[in-house]
């Protein structure tokens, strides 16, 4: 769209800061004061005027005129990253709906230092490492031997599964890498972020290790060209021509790409397109020479006959023999070959010095895939079409015809002929027959065919040279980011020192120190086989990992889970995973059982140690999908008294507060069935200081094993704000069907307001069916006067009012315990811990007070729980105690069963059926009493004491207030006989259970 702007001036002037020219209501984007820009003739707010000009003093001055952030990137990095950066982040609710105090100018993110940082493109940092990783030592020592054991049909095949199985992880890589910012870390990062720490750690640390292993490997491969080379050609050895000299020279190159590793990564990168040359450069000669042909009848004995068809047809199919006194087989072939193909997420390890990861990682590790695979097809196909699968390398049998069944001699041929012989006249010489004896030479044999077949020999050495120490140095630099990354994420004890980086790259030079001592003792075995397929097994185990995270993430369905990379699906990625799984066994059973067992055992190790590791994974998604399925199919079950559980919603205010009754609502829940501790708070409390409760309460719990939810309701009416937790607590079934209060003890004392409060809280409760459990302990409940848990406000002005958890403060007494001491205010500056009862400035409790603290976490010796079953309350009487026995506290008591006389003179007859329902309710019991006399009357001191009690709440002419809070005469009355039995109930009491440890009424 253009636009007329009437005179010289660019389409996009500033005007100077000192001559505003913006006039009242001139700009679209705006309103005036009274937030009305729709008045006559009025634009949307996406529509410019043609004569409006782009001033600076209203680009610069909307940032003042507003306290709302803009979106950018850094507003969606986690607190560490956005401080890190120095970087303001968005206003918090607070600040947006209290404007108390200025907010920080939103400065723009302070831009990271460019100078000496290197960061690498998709070429440098991806396909060329991908590159040189896969065209390892098994392309020059391994691929013509392949391709002679299964021919070119099956060979072809082979090749094409072990990549199928590549690009299926690749195109998992590539989706995870481009599902968010890709960090250092590559595997382990993607691993560890979509599956969570417990699976992160495991393949990590087990990923780490291959590296190590995997650089020794390639250093081994390095030293047997060495070693072959100095063997054919200079007819000398170091040592002892065998182990030693692979060791000797082993160490020196592994020294090599330590140094290499230790300049930087863009020397790394500059070394490595100096390999890539050479390794170009000695498959250009290998096909050359294929087309040129074979020198001297040497050459041709050997196999190399020069690419023919009947050659090509001759390997054409599979010729399985016995190598190094092994029958091998397709699957013993695929073992040998698959480390060749291993390499693909070299630069993936690398993401964090990628200019853009989530770019460069699908790009680069699938061209390198795509390319490889089918310079090893072409370079196959080659082989099996100029080289016999098997030669003696006797030039004397070269001109010899093959035994024939009319002669039982080979006969010469060819010698008086006109033209000079073609391959296809020495398909039948005796040099090729080798089934009934041993040959040296051909593709089955001579590893060392494509330096036959090469133009110039030397160029397969020194091919064969930069394809191992490419893939050294590129493991080399791979396997200390993983451990910077897991030693920075806390994973494992001990990582610390290898968490910080050197340089402007943060190069883990710490990390490049102990994986060469690791490569170096794995260099030690100098076994090539060995070593092998070790390493093949731990990358097979990442990438299963990593196919499953694909798959899992795609089947959680997490809306968090959006990759960039669309060319996924996730049954694509689950065969993917028993690909590797499957290719793991096959290569070597024991070793991949021994793998897996290592992770599981480095997985439990993350999951019980619990690191602070909140990252989003794909198992917080299933964990969430399967909570919501079982809440949702737990809501269509219709509830049946066998399966009945007691749920319980206590009123325990915050849990560190009053830990016997969250002790002993947990000792009836544990393991077991549902516990919400509920909490009323006074309104307006600030949502900072609101935050923090949940958080304190739900680290008191966790740190004290309890498992609870937390729930608090803001109100400054404790009744009214528990009867919203009474409705409100709980999901579908998963709600509380029974009420656990302390004991109002001090109900005389307290304005009449707070018991009538009290009273119809549990009124409530049974008016919503639920059940009311009210405890009574020695003591008290509230140890708030004594035990450090008040919350601390970090970097707060605003606290939670103390009465929301003191019971001395009228309507807020909600579990009417023991009267205690008025708070004593603590250090502002000391940071209390909430797991462990202590006192004030950290001093130890005395023993009378902790033991009453703790009362319901002592294991109590023998006694008894006494169970007063009066009357029939649908079984919770005695259920409730049943589950206390089996708790390992009480297991060392008993039950009493206590219950009346329902009718005169059957006593032993009710004593009878009492014993056969607690029977078939399967209830052990101690002993079982019958109450013959509750109707008896009272005694006069027990009338008094009665009387005593219910004084101050009697209905006096001079009493002021509610008058349900006080007594009549006419109630007395009314009630005279369901008092007589409640006093005859104490005397039981006092009777039989003074000493029992436990009473249950």
């Amino acid at each position: 769209m253009e636009q007329n702007l009437g005179d010289d001036r660019s389409r996009f002037h500033v005007s100077k800061i000192d001559t505003p020219q913006p006039k009242p209501n001139s700009s679209p984007f705006f309103c005036d004061d009274d937030g009305d820009n729709s008045g006559g003739g009025g634009m949307s707010a996406l529509q410019v005027p043609e004569s409006y000009n782009y001033e600076g003093t209203f680009l610069a001055s909307l940032h003042a005129m507003t306290r709302e952030a803009f979106p950018r990137e850094m507003n969606y990095r986690n607190i560490y990253s956005i401080a890190k950066a120095g970087a303001a982040g968005r206003p918090t609710l607070p600040e947006l709906l209290h404007e108390d105090g200025e907010r920080k100018e939103d400065a723009e993110v302070a831009q990271e230092s460019k100078k000496g940082i290197v960061k690498l493109g998709w070429i440098l940092g991806v396909f060329l490492p991908c590159l040189l990783n896969i065209w390892g030592v098994m392309l020059f020592l391994r691929l013509t031997w392949v391709m002679g054991q299964g021919g070119v049909f099956v060979g072809v095949a082979l090749l094409t599964l072990c990549n199928l199985v590549t690009t299926i992880t690749a195109l998992s890589v590539s989706a995870v890498s481009t599902n968010g910012q890709i960090k250092g870390g590559g595997i382990y990062y993607m691993i560890s972020r979509s599956l969570g720490a417990e699976f992160g750690g495991a393949i990590g640390l087990m990923f780490w290790a291959a590296n190590c292993i995997a650089c020794a490997m390639h250093t081994i491969g390095f030293c047997e060209a060495v070693q072959e080379m100095m063997r054919a050609d200079f007819k000398t050895w170091i040592v002892d021509d065998a182990k030693n000299d692979i060791r000797i020279i082993g160490v020196i190159a592994l020294i090599f790409c330590l140094l290499v590793c230790i300049v930087g990564m863009q020397w790394v990168a500059r070394i490595q397109v100096v390999l890539l040359v050479m390794l170009l450069a000695a498959q250009v000669a290998f096909i050359v020479g294929a087309a040129i042909g074979p020198y001297t009848d040497e050459q041709r004995a050997q196999g190399f006959l020069g690419f023919d068809w009947e050659v090509f047809k001759s390997n054409f199919a599979p010729k399985f023999s016995v190598t190094d006194g092994e029958q091998h087989s397709f699957f013993s072939v695929f073992a040998v070959y698959f480390p060749a193909v291993t390499g693909i997420v070299a630069g993936a390890n690398l993401s964090g010095d990628l200019k853009d990861p989530s770019y460069a990682i699908p790009l680069g590790t699938l061209a390198a895939i795509v390319g490889t695979f089918f310079s090893y097809i072409l370079l196959g196909l080659i082989s099996t079409g100029a080289v016999m699968r098997t030669a003696s390398g006797n030039v004397t049998e070269l001109y010899l015809m093959g035994v024939t069944d009319n002669s039982t001699t080979p006969t010469p041929f060819l010698l008086n002929a006109l033209d000079p012989p073609t391959a296809s006249d020495f398909i039948l010489s005796q040099a090729f027959q080798c089934d009934d004896r041993d040959c040296k030479y051909g593709l089955l044999y001579n590893y060392q065919t494509m330096t036959m077949i090469s133009s110039w020999g030397p160029m397969i050495y020194i091919g064969c040279f930069a394809a191992s120490l490419s893939s050294a140095i590129a493991t080399l630099c791979s396997g200390p980011r993983i451990l910077m990354a897991m030693a920075q994420d806390k994973l494992y004890p001990g990582l610390g020192p290898f968490a910080v980086g050197w340089g402007p790259n943060q190069d883990p030079i710490r990390g490049y120190m102990i994986c060469f001592l690791v490569a170096v003792g794995f260099l030690l075995i100098a076994e090539l086989n060995a070593v092998g397929t070790l390493t093949s097994n731990f990358y097979l185990a990442a990438y299963s990992l990593i196919n499953f995270c694909v798959f899992h993430a795609e089947l959680m369905k997490s809306p968090g889970w959006r990759p960039g990379f669309k060319y996924y699906t996730a049954w694509l990625s689950l065969i993917g995973t028993v690909l590797c799984i499957a290719a793991m066994f096959l290569i070597n059973w024991i070793t991949a059982l021994i793998t897996y067992g290592l992770i599981i055992i480095f997985y439990l190790f993350v999951w019980y140690r619990k690191p602070d590791a909140n990252w989003g994974s794909s198992m917080q998604a299933a964990a969430y999908s399967g909570a919501l399925k079982s809440s949702h199919d737990l809501w269509n079950i219709e509830e049946h008294v066998k399966n009945f559980r007691p749920q319980i919603l206590c009123m325990s205010g915050f849990p560190g507060v009053r830990p016997p009754l969250v002790d002993f609502a947990n000792l009836i829940t544990k393991q077991m069935s549902l516990l919400v501790c509920g909490n009323v708070i006074p309104e307006g409390t600030a949502l900072s200081a609101r935050t923090n409760l949940v958080r304190q309460s739900r680290a008191w719990l966790n740190k004290h094993k309890i498992r609870s939810f937390y729930q608090h309701v803001e109100d400054d009416s404790f009744e009214h704000g528990a009867k919203v937790l009474i409705q409100l607590a709980g999901l579908g079934n998963l709600r509380p069907n029974m009420m656990l209060l302390g004991y109002k003890s001090d109900w005389r004392e307290a304005p009449k307001n707070d018991v009538i409060a009290y009273v119809n809280v549990v009124h409530s409760a049974f008016e919503h069916f639920m059940a009311v459990g009210i405890l009574r302990v020695k003591g008290g409940l509230d140890y708030s006067s004594v035990l450090e848990t008040i919350l601390h406000m970090e970097n707060e002005t605003e606290e939670v009012d103390s009465h929301s958890f003191n019971d001395d403060h009228g309507e807020f007494n909600d579990l009417g315990a023991e009267k205690k001491e008025p708070k004593r205010k603590k250090s502002a500056n000391k940071k209390v811990s909430v797991a462990e009862p202590r006192g004030y400035e950290g001093v130890n409790l005395p023993m009378t007070v902790l033991s009453n603290v703790t009362r319901f976490q002592q294991k109590h010796p023998k006694g008894f729980i006494d169970v007063y079953w009066l009357y029939d309350d649908g079984g919770l009487t005695i259920l409730l105690p049943y589950i206390i026995q089996r708790r390992q506290a009480f297991r060392n008591c008993k039950l009493r069963i206590f219950t009346l006389l329902s009718k005169s003179g059957g006593l032993e007859e009710q004593q009878r059926n009492m014993a056969k329902l607690l029977s078939k309710f399967r209830i052990d019991f101690a002993d079982l009493i019958v109450i013959p006399d509750l109707q008896k009357k009272a005694q006069p001191s027990s009338k008094q004491l009665f009387q005593d009690l219910i004084e101050p709440c009697r209905k006096k002419g001079q009493n002021t207030g509610r008058e349900d809070a006080y007594i009549t005469d006419e109630e007395l009355e009314i009630f005279r006989e369901r008092n007589n039995r409640h006093m005859r109930l104490r005397e039981l009491l006092l009777e039989h259970s003074a000493t029992s440890t436990m009473i249950i009424m």
